[in-house]
């Protein structure tokens, strides 16, 4: 009687339309599973696509290559004796769904669309694909002629079924289902379900691991089963990082655990488990028993078939195990990391340029390379091939092998302190110091003559110049005078991005590297088209709290002394003139707002859901001991009012690495007007009227109005 399953969960680095990278890695992972002993693989959620295709979706090309994809799978030698689970889009009657397809042996048994839709955030499925909405219905699918000739079957089941093999009963959930309040698994386990599978496509955020695994836990705590979970790893196009986890977990703990972060394109986890230990688990849950006795039954597909061998009870099984998490500050060290080198070998370009101006994001940023660096020397000593090639391809040297970060990021990453009359020399050493530390090609050089030469066009042109206020100019010069400067910053990264590598007898351009963070975005802090306009930014996602913690980090565990200094600065811009050799001008005094108060605004507006008013109701609450009723009004209303008059800037945002559900990105995640009217007047309204009855209350008289 066999009762131990042997089953294989993977986490792909899958690339939207590269269908033929797509199977080869699918190929990959088969291979492994079955030299592995694996009786089961389970792949990522549209893996043969990938996850990322958004409106390419709609192409009939789409759906083509997937089939033609398939079919290769199908007639391959490599999928024979194991059950293979893809995931693909499928068109159904014209309405096309989200599905997974499962086969064995040249037979499709069957296509399994998706019934929870993920619609929030960074995810749009609704947009392409329609949720299956028959509850434990199949009907008959008509396979292309391309697949048909393969398999030899004219039709195949469709819809909500779960699969019986000769041991054991598996039944599959895609992504959102587990998320959702009535996952399709708490049905499926009173209907006798052991195996539950799930193809996700779940991307990072920063402190969001521990969610899925605990819900993957719960899954089988309470019903008790075997849970599989296989997820996309790696940047298939856009803003997100797939941050893997794969996983495999028992009656409620865990018992396989995938990498987070890794230059691995295909990682495979493999675990035997007792189904006796299944069965026994729910014999004594009297209330699920009782519950199983009333449940409406799954259709179920037979499959003669087993996952398990008729002598298997000297086979060694699988225990429980801790799951480790990443600190926050881990997370920012290797998730951005990874993205960034996903992107550099799949643009085919051969570094970065990073205009380094010796504060906290710009060199946050620069640690980020610096630990993309180390990642790809450690993946290429413990034998990545991949890494290998894809280093050669980028240095443009077939024989070349990265043993030292410091020396491979020399090769790929330039740094350049652009300095004006109003940077400070102590900026620029740190810059210089951070660049010696890292490794990196540096760069200075003093920007005053591109802004005389813009500055005098205009006063050519108008008879007139303008002045920074230290000078008697108005705000409206000063604001000009200081963007410039940081347009010009833009323009010229752009040039040595561009020319830089020929300068230097190499081949290939650079990547310009922004490094806004999320918190100077939502308030709009920032020159529109300045340094911050760059082709990609792995900080744009995170918090000025998360980065400064991230810096300490990077002190402790890369040994850049450097970064103590900059730790220690006040954050400035540097573009208003010097106060006695000395910096005047601070980030926050600018904002007239800290950036942990930032942080709380832009949870609340996003997360939380809050309109001035509302945000007002919880900050007189949270901020009591420190703010009286008409300041938290006065804070409030002035953050509203710089949020809606910057958010213009949105539209024109770097493409940036989404670490937080407070992100402002006006791409896809945060979809709000960029035209307001600045002045709020009713809810400001609101918020005056509140004010006042609260200081009625205390006994307090006005004497004027709430600014």
């Amino acid at each position: 009687m066999g009762r131990a399953v042997t089953v294989a969960t993977c986490a792909l680095n899958q690339w939207a339309l590269d269908f033929e990278g797509n199977l080869e890695r699918i190929f990959r992972s088969i291979d492994i599973a079955k030299s592995r002993g694996a009786r089961y693989r389970l792949g990522p959620e549209l893996e043969i696509c990938g996850y990322g295709c958004s409106d390419h979706y709609y192409e009939s090309d789409t759906l083509l290559h997937s089939f033609q994809v398939l079919a290769k799978l199908l007639e391959s030698p490599a999928t024979q004796d194991i059950i293979c689970d893809v995931g693909m889009p499928v068109l159904h009657r014209n309405v096309r769904y989200n599905c997974r397809v499962i086969f064995l042996n040249k037979k499709i048994l069957l296509i399994r669309p998706k019934i929870s839709l993920a619609n929030a955030g960074n995810y749009r499925e609704l947009r392409w694909f329609t949720p299956w909405n028959k509850a434990r219905h199949v009907e008959e699918y008509f396979l292309p002629r391309i697949i048909q000739e393969v398999t030899g079957q004219e039709t195949v089941p469709f819809g909500d079924a779960v699969l019986a093999t000769k041991d054991t009963c598996l039944g599959a959930e895609i992504c959102e289902e587990l998320w959702a309040p009535n996952s399709p698994h708490i049905e499926m386990g009173l209907d006798g379900v052991e195996i539950f599978t799930n193809s996700s496509g779940s991307h990072h955020v920063l402190r969001k691991a521990h969610i899925r695994v605990d819900l993957v836990n719960s899954a089988t705590a309470k019903n008790g089963g075997i849970y599989i979970l296989a997820n996309q790893k790696g940047c298939d196009g856009d803003r997100l990082y797939y941050d893997g986890c794969a996983m495999i977990s028992m009656n409620g703990e865990t018992v396989a655990q995938g990498s987070q972060f890794s230059l691995d394109d295909v990682e495979v986890l493999v675990a035997t488990l007792d189904l006796e230990d299944v069965r026994s688990y729910r014999a004594e849950i009297s209330s699920r028993n009782l519950a199983a006795s009333k449940v409406n039954p799954y259709p179920r597909v037979k499959v003669n078939f087993a996952l398990s061998c008729s002598d298997d009870v000297a086979v060694p099984t699988c225990m429980p195990i801790q799951w480790r998490h990443h600190s926050p500050e881990e997370e920012i060290s290797l998730g951005p990391a990874c993205w960034l080198w996903d992107y550099l070998r799949r643009s085919k370009q051969a570094g970065f340029l990073l205009p380094l101006s010796g504060g906290i994001d710009s060199s946050a940023t620069a640690c980020i390379v610096y630990s993309m660096c180390h990642q790809v020397c450690l993946a290429v000593k413990n034998g990545n091939a991949d890494v290998l090639a894809d280093v050669r391809k980028i240095v443009n040297d077939e024989t070349y092998v990265p043993e030292d970060p410091r020396e491979f990021c020399k090769r790929i990453f330039t740094t350049c302190y652009m300095a004006s009359e109003n940077s400070s020399q102590d900026t620029c050493n740190r810059a210089k110091l951070l660049a010696e530390q890292i490794g990196s090609y540096h760069i200075n050089l003093n920007i005053d003559a591109a802004v005389k030469a813009v500055v005098g066009i205009f006063s050519m042109v108008t008879g007139r110049t303008p002045r920074f206020s230290v000078y008697g100019g108005s705000n409206r010069e000063n604001l000009a005078l200081q963007n410039v400067q940081a347009r010009i910053r833009m323009v010229l990264a752009y040039l040595f991005a561009q020319l830089t590598l020929w300068t230097r007898g190499m081949p290939g351009g650079l990547l310009v590297l922004g490094s806004a963070n999320v918190d100077e975005s939502l308030r709009g802090y920032l020159t529109k088209y300045d340094c911050s306009s760059a082709d990609i930014n792995p900080i744009g996602g995170i918090s000025k709290t998360d980065l400064k913690n991230f810096i300490q980090y990077c002190i402790e565990n890369f040994q850049l002394t450097a970064l103590r200094s900059i730790m220690s600065a006040p954050p400035t811009a540097e573009l208003e003139p010097l106060v006695d050799g000395h910096v005047a001008q601070t980030d926050e005094a600018d904002m007239g707002m800290t950036y942990a108060e930032l942080s709380i605004y832009g949870k609340l507006r996003k997360i939380a859901k809050a309109g001035p008013y509302s945000m007002f109701c919880k900050l007189i609450s949270m901020w009591k001991e420190i703010c009286t009723p008409r300041e938290v009004a006065s804070k409030v209303k002035h953050f509203f009012r710089m949020y809606s008059v910057n958010r213009h800037k949105m539209t024109t945002l770097t493409p940036s690495y989404h670490a937080e559900n407070y992100s402002p990105d006006d791409n896809r995640f945060d979809l709000r007007p960029f035209l307001y009217n600045t002045t709020w007047s009713w809810q400001f309204r609101c918020i005056d009227q509140q004010v006042s009855k609260l200081e009625k209350k205390e006994g307090i008289s006005l004497v004027e109005d709430v600014d």
